[in-house]
């Protein structure tokens, strides 16, 4: 799959490749620094011992993921 993926991108404007590499490295970036945040939610929310903090911060870490 990745690469007919790659084999395609060889296809494409090297402009318009460039921007669409570049945005989904800031996608991934901005999806990594989400996953992270949360991630940290959930610490606090274990060492508060906050279920219900915990439970709904794990859906939105599946919904980032």
């Amino acid at each position: 799959m990745e690469n007919n993926v790659l084999n395609e991108m060889d296809r494409v404007d090297p402009n318009l490749r460039d921007e669409m590499l570049a945005e989904l490295f800031l996608d991934q970036m901005m999806n990594n620094f989400k996953k992270s945040k949360i991630l940290e939610k959930i610490d606090q929310s274990l060492k508060n011992k906050d279920k219900e903090a915990f439970f709904r911060l794990t859906e939105d870490l599946k919904s980032v993921s």
